[in-house]
């Protein structure tokens, strides 16, 4: 299904769909999940729910969403280590995305990280119709001029898009991914490691180290 720049109407019109959407059947006395037709993942905080569109701040489901729905484990004194050596070795931890996000959001540039988990998770989809859908939203959200949380990309990686919007792939995002993962690695990583956030968690796991 070929991917456009939605109009204002185009995206009214989508969301007075997405409300007719039903769920799948259920056996008796199954509990109802917390889900939306496009992410099954049971999670409370779902991007491609379109009944929480019309919020005025879409929230993501990615496995950020998953750490903070559970009870929450503090990273061993190793983990946090671990993070300063590697900034992939950050991304691949739960724990370590909920604390950068925590603060990139003091720096007002969640954005870029949220944008890169959803292309993560675009990465994964085969189902046409639901990349299509996802690519959309991705679209609509961060990349379209007209979003308030547009992210910073040059205008190579931009063109590059629009000429993928009419056979939208899951690896369309691929490019623009890469530069905002290198934005993130060269300018809010160092700045990361000499924050507070960082620091004064290192610090605390290093006294329940001690107090072991």
């Amino acid at each position: 299904m070929a991917l456009q720049p939605l109009s204002v109407s185009g995206v009214e019109m989508r969301k007075r769909q997405a409300a007719h959407i039903e769920a799948p059947p259920r056996a008796p006395g199954q509990p109802r999940p917390n889900a939306c037709c496009l992410c099954w993942c049971g999670c409370c905080k779902c991007l491609w729910n379109d009944d929480r569109i019309e919020r005025s701040e879409r929230q993501t489901c990615t496995k950020m969403d998953s750490i903070e729905a559970a009870d929450e484990q503090p990273p061993t004194l190793e983990e946090v280590l671990s993070w300063s050596r590697s900034f992939d070795m950050l991304l691949r931890s739960l724990e370590g995305l909920k604390v950068f996000r925590e603060f990139l959001r003091s720096e007002y540039s969640e954005d870029n990280l949220v944008f890169w988990l959803l292309c993560e998770e675009l990465k994964k989809e085969t189902n046409p119709t639901v990349v299509d859908e996802k690519s959309r939203i991705i679209y609509e959200d961060y990349v379209s001029i007209l979003s308030p949380k547009e992210v910073s990309l040059d205008s190579r990686v931009r063109e590059g898009i629009n000429q993928s919007l009419d056979e939208p792939s899951n690896l369309m995002y691929e490019e623009a991914q890469l530069q905002i993962y290198t934005l993130m690695h060269r300018d809010s990583f160092p700045r990361f490691l000499n924050s507070s956030v960082y620091r004064d968690l290192l610090a605390s796991r290093r006294r329940a180290c001690l107090d072991t």
